[in-house]
């Protein structure tokens, strides 16, 4: 299949778990869904970025920046560029992507988020996303936007890549849509994220016997995706 429609399955199998048959003591076969990510327990999971992994495929030998890896599996790419560059920008970052997804496109099966910088700017975007749909990621922990002398990937890094809620991102704001050009995979902006959250939690607040049910108003710009 396509790199999309095959990043698409892995997808749901990462969300959803991996049907599997197991031969039980009575020596029936049963099925089972086996999870290969904990969800609900993120130090249960084997956490590791690689700097400079190498890739070879089709006679490309490729080595993208960082590499990040959940269980072994390739979860984001992540491509710098040196800010004392002139010519290297953000978009030479996001140009470098595309060809890596032509040379190495088994790096990306199982990619989730893929990250551009060029030491001064930041932006996350999904396997398919444009230049416009490569996004700033404003906020760490969702309360308030980062000091504004603070470096835009180390808000990205750290807002997006602690371990609960990159789980939480992975599992529940990442879908796909089809549409006149394809399949195309939508990840969630920093507010959309962090507005659903707190909604829900509020929500069920509100909900529960003590709640006054009185969930509350979130309030977005217009043309902002709620």
């Amino acid at each position: 299949p396509s790199l999309t429609i095959a990043n698409q399955d892995f997808h749901h199998l990462l969300v959803n778990g991996v049907e599997v048959e197991l031969r039980h003591e009575d020596g029936s076969i049963r099925g089972e869904r086996i999870q290969v990510i904990d969800f609900d327990n993120p130090e249960n999971n084997d956490w590791l970025a690689v700097n400079q992994y190498t890739m070879i495929e089709d006679n490309h030998n490729r080595r993208p920046d960082v590499v990040v890896f959940i269980n072994g599996l390739p979860i984001s790419v992540i491509e710098l560029k040196n800010p004392a560059d002139e010519d290297a920008t953000i978009w030479s970052a996001f140009n470098q992507l595309q060809t890596y997804k032509k040379e190495i496109p088994s790096l990306f099966t199982t990619n989730e988020l893929l990250i551009i910088s060029d030491g001064i700017d930041a932006r996350v975007g999904s396997l398919t996303a444009n230049t416009e749909w490569f996004m700033k990621w404003n906020t760490i922990d969702g309360e308030s936007e980062a000091p504004s002398g603070m470096l835009k990937l180390e808000v990205l890094t750290e807002g997006i890549f602690e371990k609960s809620r990159l789980l939480d991102y992975i599992k529940h704001f990442i879908t796909y849509e089809d549409n006149s050009s394809g399949v195309i995979k939508k990840i969630a902006g920093y507010h959309q994220f962090h507005a659903t959250r707190k909604a829900i939690k509020t929500a069920i607040i509100a909900a529960s016997p003590e709640g006054d049910k009185r969930g509350g108003v979130v309030w977005h710009t217009q043309g902002s995706g709620k």
